[in-house]
């Protein structure tokens, strides 16, 4: 697959620039490349095609659509550094953390490539004897799916992988930021077999009639949205008159909790890689830190230790571990809540300085309060505000105190806490002692209002599958 550095390959997704959507690298501006900005019209029709490639597609076996997804997954790891690369150009992260989604992303799917063909049905045990009762899973249909910028293949991937291991086409419209990576897994998807009508990717900055028109449809049987809370909402109204199935995966304000009892140097390299992952920019990320009274300084103080030793730059760069925020709003919000926390007290440990551009320095706070805003909002950056507790019963008050439950964190030694912390705790994910927990093969999915339905492990397909009961009389 060529570079994305050869612009002629970027602009010739598109063949007029002047209404195409223009792609920009965060990190310097410039322009990268060009894609469609499809009508409605077009859209439309990607619609119906899609409708009558899963009828061909969902009479295939189970066997058969494995090969063709597990020669996608060849595709994707065959070409890890350039997909890296493009990711990088357009989203920001480092390149090293594009190169880990790439193999996160593939690895849905390997996994899916195996879990369509499990997909059983059963015999029930009849309550009367001439008749046998039996149930049979089959595809939904025509899956739509409107993804986020911050992970620009894993998004589409993860939704993608179980659409197709389970017989139905899919349809994606990524973030208008970040369209060259989607466009380039898809491609990679041709190349394996799977029919462009099957697979298919939609640009548009017209996000508001894209939603509506998936809404609406009657060609499309499912919807999936990884975004906001207050979309994901939107999206649920407008799909209910249509009684269409939906699966949300929404925002998120995570807890990251250090007991007394715990692994503080441990702690603290989880606390940097669970907030300080693309510039803080993820739905599971720490977004509020609580450390309990007898360690609160140590943890401070090592945790500024190591945020210090972070790296600002262009992720293209050698050595580079924060790359920018992917737009002027992100840092415009950053700013707008780290004023607001210290105008109520709290007071900068480290960074909080804006670094040009689209950069923002990582940033710790102290002496923060659980009713500041930068603890109630969903802060999308690089900035870990820490809250002291005393006892475990508030703690848990507040870890809970909001309409969020993706995932929380904690660190402790006591087995006794661990399950009782880890039982109390709101959220549709724990991780205990460990501060990155995603993986294909464990339920990813919140509680709350951070969403409804799983995505990977074998509940990810459940969410493409119709379960088909019948009844054989007469016997």
């Amino acid at each position: 697959m060529e570079q994305i550095t050869n612009r002629s390959l970027l602009s010739a997704m598109c063949e007029n620039t002047n209404t195409a959507i223009a792609v920009d690298n965060p990190a310097t501006g410039d322009v990268l490349g060009y894609v469609p900005n499809h009508s409605q019209q077009e859209i439309e029709n990607a619609v119906s095609k899609a409708s009558e490639a899963q009828k061909a597609w969902a009479k295939q076996t189970a066997k058969q659509r494995s090969e063709v997804l597990i020669r996608w997954f060849n595709l994707l790891m065959e070409n890890q550094e350039d997909l890296a690369r493009i990711m990088t150009l357009e989203q920001g992260k480092p390149l090293a953390e594009s190169r880990g989604e790439v193999v996160y992303g593939a690895s849905f799917i390997q996994w899916f490539a195996e879990e369509g063909k499990r997909t059983y049905g059963e015999t029930i045990p009849t309550p009367m004897a001439d008749r046998r009762i039996m149930t049979i899973r089959q595809p939904v249909g025509v899956a739509a799916a409107i993804t986020p910028w911050n992970f620009p293949i894993a998004m589409i991937t993860r939704k993608a992988a179980p659409a197709l291991a389970a017989g139905c086409s899919f349809i994606a419209k990524p973030a208008a930021q970040t369209p060259l990576s989607a466009y380039a897994v898809a491609e990679l998807a041709y190349q394996a077999g799977i029919p462009r009508d099957l697979l298919a990717i939609v640009t548009t900055t017209d996000a508001v009639m894209a939603g509506e028109l998936f809404c609406s449809s009657d060609q499309i049987q499912k919807i999936s949205f990884t975004g906001s809370t207050n979309v994901g909402r939107i999206l649920m109204k407008q799909s209910a008159e249509s009684v269409k199935r939906v699966s949300m995966e929404l925002g998120g304000n995570a807890p990251f909790i250090v007991f007394d009892d715990a692994d503080i140097d441990a702690a603290v390299k989880g606390a940097v890689a669970s907030k300080f992952r693309n510039a803080g920019q993820t739905c599971v990320c720490a977004n509020r830190f609580y450390v309990q009274d007898a360690v609160y300084d140590e943890f401070v103080e090592k945790f500024s230790e190591a945020v210090k030793a972070l790296n600002i730059g262009n992720g293209l760069e050698d050595g580079v571990t924060i790359g920018p925020l992917i737009d002027d709003n992100a840092k415009s919000k950053v700013q707008r809540l780290i004023t607001g926390a210290t105008e109520q007290g709290a007071k900068v440990a480290v960074g909080g300085k804006d670094q040009g551009g689209r950069f923002f320095e990582p940033t710790i706070l102290t002496d923060v309060t659980h009713d500041m805003a930068i603890v109630q909002e969903e802060i999308f950056g690089p900035i870990a505000p820490v809250i002291r507790f005393s006892d475990d019963n508030s703690l848990v008050q507040m870890a809970n105190d909001t309409i969020y439950g993706l995932a929380s964190y904690f660190y402790s030694k006591d087995i006794n806490r661990i399950f009782a912390i880890a039982e109390a705790l709101d959220y549709g994910m724990v991780g205990v002692n460990e501060g990155v927990i995603s993986t294909e093969v464990a339920p990813f999915g919140g509680v709350k209002q951070s969403g409804i339905g799983r995505e990977g492990a074998k509940q990810g397909i459940d969410e493409y599958l119709n379960t088909k009961y019948i009844c054989l009389g007469g016997l």
